[in-house]
């Protein structure tokens, strides 16, 4: 196997011999090609013998699909054949993984694993989705907005629901129009012979079969109508008696933003459609039931939900707003996912999540009248979160248990629990995060990828499904993010290192097997620098908490002894880790800076992923609170430890990190003389709802929050040099935001400043000569500033 992985990978290693040694800022930020370009989107074919991956060893413009045979190793270009059977197919399996189902491309694919063949069942212009099996063996999907039936004995479809755009007075209107309209067709026929007789030529085969269409008809189907509102979460009962569906009232009286494109094809000014800000309307959801059987439909009881009615702690901070909202003692809105049924389908859970994000309930649903009862509560008064809390990480073990995450321990762990004795039986636990969950298909095993040696270590686990010893699987000290193989014989290991970008590697699922790696991508140009293996650290913060840093130190400090502080953006993220950064760039340009004689430190803040509830959460109602003090706390460090001048520190970061740096140079004017601010939110109140209602409530509500967090209301307070650098055309963070503290930074006085704007950019840059200008400016920035 490695003999013909080797044979092939020369291409990986066909980039010019190039030595990207020194260092420049034009080097690291062109087209990142140079690097290599690492193997992404990993599928494995149905019968487990082949991994489809996407990958760019001969530097083309574009990816290109390859296959890898798991038994020879042989590593070649996908056939278009295979590539194509590949693309977008994950079965849903039944009959303890012995028959799939799928879609491809808008049909509907039945895969046997026995006879290891596919068959298609649909070939329409339609899409086909959500496809799946019910007790029976039959197969239900979804076609436009209706469900169907399968039966793949006859191969009879038959439509199940009959969904209705509008009211049932539109239906009924149009129904008096028509009555009309055949009434005074028929009176015309009576009173004119003519008209009689042009009827009977023109159909003169009227009457032939009149008996036949007198014979009884299929009853047809109630019309479920929508109105004005939008249907989704289809889900049909396994014995397909139960429909339940949702349906979402768009928000109204909202105001969407705009964002001017002034770089355009036309030579005008283009507006781009925008979000809205936190705040503003939002949509609510109603779920209902249509029984089959009797025919009729029924809401779902969400005001027997045990707290629905309970008030989140902040608002006792306005005695005013407390009061109004204990006297209208209303329902809090709540958004419902699911039922998820068991096999037999004899019951179904649902999970509710409360719209003021401090609730997540997970509920069984006796389906035939709409109540619900309490299995598990999860109240966070700061927000719920962490990964796989939610219904995205529930299945059904057997017909009584189910499984669940729960931050209730303080980390993400599984959870069973007994619908029958409502028992719950906490099976992993520790201070670290079980971040991805997946039940075998014969319902008797978990694997689970999870940081438990390490916050900076992902691995992969088996646990028998009642719990018991952790079985470590992968070995390889860095990142592991592993694809199963359908027969559960092979993982496909995307692995990377935290100098070592990530490659495929390929390991039998057995402890203590050798993973065997198959890719190599990283070119010779990459490769002729010895990139940096930062000293992964840890240091108490000033409330007791341990926040873990990388490190890079310099081998050739500058006379003054300067330090940078990296700060990651999107705030509940991991940077400090020891497989290869998602910031590539930012890594490189850390590593430029070490070798000009910077110290540089990249911390995970709290609010950082990766470390629990406590530190998720540690910035609730204050963000440039604790999540600043870490970087201050972070420089004290590297002065006691790496011998760092704190007369001569800088900061930069992007997007979340480009917020922190604006409240660093506002807020902690002597600990930092200078910084580089991207892409950066200069004001909470102006930006989405979904990440920012989280944190810090809505303005109108949680004032206080938004005051204190928003880095406008302390420009005031700005002493050091700051760059400030935002693409126009980012519908992420406005470049409105950078435009309203410029403004509020000319009114203040202030004149150590500058701006940069890059009119082709979102949020993200895109083009080489802007990454390379934006780091230009800020490698000037410190070297003028810190080397004085």
């Amino acid at each position: 196997m490695k003999k013909s992985i080797a044979l092939f990978l020369l291409l990986g290693t066909a980039a010019q011999a190039q030595q990207v040694a020194p260092l420049t800022v034009e080097k690291i930020m062109r087209d990142q090609k140079w690097l290599g370009v690492a193997p992404s989107n990993f599928r494995w074919a149905a019968d487990s013998k082949t991994v489809f991956f996407d990958w760019n060893p001969e530097n083309k413009e574009k990816n290109e699909g390859y296959q890898v045979n798991v038994s020879s190793g042989k590593i070649e270009k996908a056939s278009e054949k295979l590539k194509e059977s590949s693309i977008g197919m994950s079965y849903m399996y039944a009959d303890n993984g012995s028959r799939g189902i799928a879609e491809k491309e808008g049909d509907i694919y039945l895969y046997n694993l026995k006879t290891k063949k596919e068959q298609r069942l649909t070939r329409t212009m339609e899409r086909e989705s959500n496809a799946g099996f019910l007790k029976n063996g039959n197969v239900v999907f979804q076609r436009g907005e209706n469900l169907f039936l399968l039966d793949l004995n006859s191969s009879e479809i038959r439509q199940v629901t009959n969904f209705v755009k509008g009211k049932p007075g539109a239906a009924a209107d149009k129904k008096k129009l028509l009555v009309q309209g055949n009434w005074l067709k028929e009176d015309q026929t009576n009173l004119f012979d003519i008209i009689k007789k042009k009827n009977k030529e023109n159909n003169p085969a009227k009457g032939i079969f009149d008996k036949v269409n007198d014979s009884p008809k299929e009853k047809p189907l109630r019309a479920l109508y929508l109105g004005e509102k939008f249907l989704t979460g289809l889900v049909i009962s396994p014995d397909a008696r139960y429909v339940s569906y949702k349906l979402i009232t768009p928000p109204s009286g909202g105001t969407n933003t705009i964002v001017p494109n002034y770089v355009t094809s036309s030579g005008y000014t283009e507006d781009i459609a925008g979000r809205t800000k936190v705040g503003e309307p939002i949509p609510t959801y109603e779920s209902f039931i249509y029984d089959q059987q009797r025919d009729t439909v029924y809401s779902v009881h969400t005001e027997q939900i045990p707290g629905i009615k309970d008030l989140p702690d902040y608002v006792k901070d306005y005695p005013k707003q407390l009061e109004e909202r204990k006297k209208k003692n209303e329902d809090r809105q709540v958004n419902l996912s699911g039922p998820f049924w068991n096999e037999s389908g004899s019951a179904a859970i649902l999970v509710a999540d409360a719209l003021d994000n401090k609730d997540l309930w997970i509920l069984k649903l006796d389906a035939a009248t709409g109540n619900l009862s309490i299995i598990d509560r999860q109240r966070d008064e700061a927000w719920i979160g962490g990964p796989g809390i939610g219904p995205r990480n529930i299945g059904w073990v057997d017909q009584n248990r189910f499984y669940f995450q729960s931050e209730a321990s303080g980390y993400s762990h599984v959870y069973l629990a007994n619908i029958t004795t409502g028992e719950k039986k906490q099976l992993t636990s520790g201070k670290w995060e079980v971040q991805k969950l997946q039940l075998s298909k014969d319902k008797k095993t978990f694997y689970i990828s999870g940081n438990k040696t390490h916050p900076g270590i992902t691995h992969f686990y088996k646990l028998d499904v009642n719990g018991g010893n952790l079985i470590q699987l992968t070995s390889l000290k860095g990142g592991n993010e592993v694809t199963l193989s359908p027969d559960e014989k092979w993982l496909a290991i995307n692995y990377s290192y935290m100098n070592k970008p990530w490659e495929l590697y390929l390991q039998a699922n057995k402890p203590g097997a050798k993973a065997v790696q198959v890719t190599n991508s990283s070119s010779k140009e990459f490769n002729s620098y010895q990139w940096r293996e930062p000293d992964l650290v840890s240091f108490k913060n000033r409330y007791g908490a341990d926040v873990y840093a990388r490190v890079y130190p310099t081998s050739k400090p500058h006379p003054n002894r300067p330090a940078v502080v990296f700060v990651h953006g999107a705030g509940y993220l991991q940077n400090v880790h020891y497989w290869w950064s998602q910031y590539s760039r930012e890594y490189m340009f850390n590593n430029l800076l070490a070798d000009n004689g910077y110290t540089v430190i990249d911390i995970d803040y709290t609010a950082s992923s990766g470390y629990g509830r406590d530190h998720r959460t540690g910035i609730y109602r204050h963000m440039g609170g604790k999540d600043l003090t870490d970087q201050v706390d972070g420089v004290k460090m590297l002065i006691e430890k790496y011998n760092v001048d704190p007369k001569h520190v800088g900061l930069y970061g992007g997007s979340y990190g480009g917020f922190i740096t604006l409240m660093a140079l506002f807020n902690e004017p002597e600990v930092f003389a200078s910084g580089g601010a991207l892409r950066s939110v200069t004001d909470w109140a102006h930006y989405n709802h979904g990440y920012t209602s989280n944190i810090l409530n809505e303005p109108y509500n949680d004032e206080l929050a938004y005051k204190r967090s928003s880095p406008i209301y302390f420009a005031n307070g700005l002493k050091g040099d700051l760059l400030m650098c935002h693409g126009m055309v980012d519908v992420n963070v406005h470049f409105q935001d950078i435009v309203r503290l410029s403004q509020r930074l000319i009114e203040l006085g202030k004149n150590n400043w500058e701006l940069a704007v890059y009119p082709v950019e979102d949020h993200g840059f895109v083009e080489p000569s802007s990454w390379t200008d934006e780091y230009k400016r800020i490698f000037k920035l410190f070297e003028t500033t810190l080397k004085k």
